[in-house]
């Protein structure tokens, strides 16, 4: 027997039209990439995207093709993402942080049809048009008298906003239609390309609209830092609207001061996105001697934010620091850092270690941890484990794998290719990628609560640890460090200040200081890099 209710297709342009009927006088402010910030509405985003449909329809994009966008978080954007998926029409985010050749490679492996691109990225694209055959037209997001002079397959998207109807149809398709195309970084091998449906954007903003994950109402003022082109945009194009948050849009500037500016200026109450900016956004502070007014909270994920970090905005500012985790593959978010009524009745001290967890799964996600045989392991908050997650808005295969090619284990999970462990509460610590867990004696090492201590260091600007070859453990670690400008510093300077702090095994071999540490496309340090320019270092013998 059925149920007897209505058959609501869960498709992702419903959710700007329910911004447009109820909260269609809520300011989307964008910081331009022109320069000046600029204020729109739910409304007028939802009738210039409807015309944006139509300027698709009239190049002849269909049901399934793809539409990529290069382009920073501007309300723009957003238009493109709307009025592409709203016509059945696959949205593509393309990472500009990626190297030229995968940018070939994923354009041409998408077949992307059509391009919008902001002027930052002209020249970009220019370069690659003629490694780039399936793409037919190039928009430039910008008006005529911004725009740098076009080139026969260039075209300028207020212009052709202008000469459109804002008379489109969205929706009528079922709701298991792609919808949005996003690849991975490509760490390992060639970037993959994740293909999100209507249902599982749906499914993950229901998801992560309820109050244990961001806590965001339609009283609040959201600054989406996370860049839109970085595995979905953490879902927040899709929260705000949904829920009828003012939106706040940084475009290109996300240095310090710009960002403050943004947070004081529209009085922001929550924002999100990677470590890095939150520590240049800290550094600014102390220099100036700023305030945070409206506040509340950060969302972090990418990578783990350092102890000091978390503890600088709480004490210094009165902001809490909620760590998310996720990845490209789910959406992105898995799990979220927020307390619970045990947790909550833990002491000050370990509810703060609790906080700097990844957190628990959100509503319709599941997870468990394996050992290298598939076999499940403990949640004592001990045992070390592959993390394995599955859920509604979970890759099942790749875009273009063999519909035959296995991603899934036996119980439909997918390996994340983290290592984490569970407690007993529920709560995720991601102790490193499986790949750059250090094995010792037999024993794993986490790179990444080693640099979390050192990054408390005052003198530390970036840390990196990684393997390095032991002819008689097998591995050790190797502790690499970018000082702050000004700053000199021993190599026993650091492990004294780990004293104490790890064990004793834990401690590094040696320790390198570098000029810089290299950043990979989504604002972490590229180990991978790091890797290949030390593949041949040797650590000194004890």
């Amino acid at each position: 027997m059925h149920g007897l209710m209505q058959n609501w297709p869960l498709t992702v342009d419903k959710i700007l039209d329910h911004a447009k009927r109820w909260h269609g006088a809520t300011e989307v402010v964008t910081r331009t990439v022109e320069g000046p910030v600029v204020r729109s509405t739910y409304g007028e985003l939802h009738a210039r995207a409807r015309r944006l449909s139509n300027v698709l329809l009239g190049f002849g994009i269909k049901r399934g093709d793809r539409v990529a966008t290069l382009a920073w978080n501007t309300a723009r954007h957003m238009e493109v993402w709307y009025g592409a998926m709203g016509i059945g029409a696959v949205c593509h985010t393309l990472n500009p942080r990626l190297f030229a050749e995968q940018l070939v490679y994923i354009i041409n492996h998408a077949d992307d049809r059509v391009i919008f691109t902001d002027l930052s990225f002209v020249p970009l694209l220019r370069d690659l048009r003629p490694r780039i055959p399936s793409v037919e037209r190039i928009v430039i997001l910008t008006d005529e008298h911004s725009a740098q002079a076009c080139r026969k397959d260039e075209l300028i998207f207020e212009t052709l906003l202008n000469e459109a109807s804002p008379n489109a149809v969205w929706g009528g398709f079922d709701e298991n239609t792609a919808a949005g195309l996003c690849y991975t970084s490509g760490t390992t091998g060639d970037p993959k390309g994740v293909l999100y449906s209507h249902r599982s954007n749906f499914l993950h903003t229901l998801s992560i609209t309820n109050a244990d994950v961001f806590s965001l109402s339609a009283r609040d003022v959201v600054l989406s830092v996370v860049p839109m082109f970085h595995a979905n945009g953490w879902g927040l194009a899709f929260v705000c609207p949904g829920l009828g948050c003012k939106l706040v849009l940084p475009g290109p500037k996300l240095d310090g001061p710009s960002i403050h500016e943004l947070l004081e200026s529209e009085k922001v109450t929550f924002t999100a996105g990677v470590p890095t900016v939150w520590q240049m956004l800290l550094a600014h502070l102390r220099e100036t001697r700023g305030k945070l007014t409206t506040l509340k909270c950060i969302g972090v994920g990418g990578a783990a934010v350092p102890d000091a970090t978390v503890r600088a905005f709480r004490d210094e500012f009165g902001v809490q620091i909620l760590h998310a985790w996720g990845m490209t593959e789910i959406s992105p978010i898995g799990t979220v850092s927020s307390p619970t009524n045990a947790t909550a009745s833990l002491s000050a001290a370990e509810q703060f270690q609790v906080s700097l967890s990844q957190g628990r799964t959100t509503m319709l996600m599941d997870a468990k941890l394996v050992d290298d045989a598939g076999e499940r392991l403990p949640h004592d908050g001990k045992t070390f484990g592959r993390l394995m997650v599955k859920g509604p808005f979970v890759v099942e295969r790749y875009f273009r794998d063999e519909p035959t090619q296995k991603r899934l284990d036996g119980e439909g999970f997918f390996d994340t290719g983290d290592v984490a462990t569970i407690d007993p509460h529920g709560f995720v610590k991601i102790t490193d990628r499986a790949k750059d867990i250090i094995k010792s004696g037999g024993e794993w090492i986490s790179s990444i609560d080693i640099e979390n201590l050192v990054m408390a260091h005052p003198k530390v600007a970036l840390a990196a640890v990684i393997a390095c070859a032991h002819e008689k453990w097998s591995e050790r670690p190797l502790l690499i460090i970018k000082l702050r400008p000004g700053e000199s510093a021993a190599k026993n300077d650091f492990l004294a200040f780990l004293e104490g702090k790890i064990v004793t095994w834990w401690m590094p071999d040696d320790v390198v200081f570098v000029d810089d540490l290299p950043l990979g496309a989504t604002g972490k340090i590229d180990k991978k890099l790091i890797r290949k320019q030390f593949a041949d270092y040797r650590l000194p013998m004890r």
